[in-house]
């Protein structure tokens, strides 16, 4: 029995996703500006992020962050970009995926050109996730809704580690 689409809380249509649009910058990147979708959110997924997303001209994703249990991809839409790899730049352009595996290399993107890039991303939504900011010697835990971020500098090593410090 077909239903009408207000019924379906699966089906997103093309037609309805500026509706639920938001804009997001990283507080730690001044040049960071992503308007986007949260398509797997909008139709009831929990366990997987799937977004699609806008970098405008001269502006950046969030700021470069390496996973330690969440997998992350890209997929490049339209417009073109640098993707920067583990310390290495990538131009990247329509067609292109980047794919993140856990635990991942750092990672970071970036819009130098005059048109809009749009991609699809997304990954895991675990309960627990750890993200280390090489570049600003940082560690975010994130535990359920709880996010904590802590200086590297900060740790100490712990048990055996420990033990053959103090030796």
């Amino acid at each position: 029995m077909a239903t009408s689409d207000g019924d379906c809380p699966y089906l997103l249509r093309a037609s309805d996703m500026k509706q639920g649009e938001e804009s997001f910058s990283h507080p730690w990147n001044p040049r960071s500006s992503i308007t986007g979708t949260m398509l797997g959110r909008r139709t009831g997924l929990k366990r997987i992020g799937v977004n699609l997303a806008e970098i405008p001209p001269g502006r950046e994703s969030f700021v470069y962050h390496a996973h330690h249990c969440e997998e992350e991809w890209v997929y490049i839409l339209s417009g073109r970009g640098i993707a920067e790899i583990d310390g290495t730049e990538h131009e990247v352009g329509p067609g292109d995926f980047i794919g993140f595996p856990a635990p991942g290399v750092a990672h970071h993107l970036r819009n130098p050109g005059a048109e809009p890039l749009r991609y699809l991303m997304g990954g895991e939504t675990r309960g627990l996730e750890v993200a280390d900011f090489p570049r600003l010697g940082k560690r975010m835990l994130r535990l359920g809704d709880s996010i904590t971020v802590y200086d590297l500098a900060d740790g100490k090593p712990f048990g055996a580690e420990q033990a053959r410090v103090d030796d």
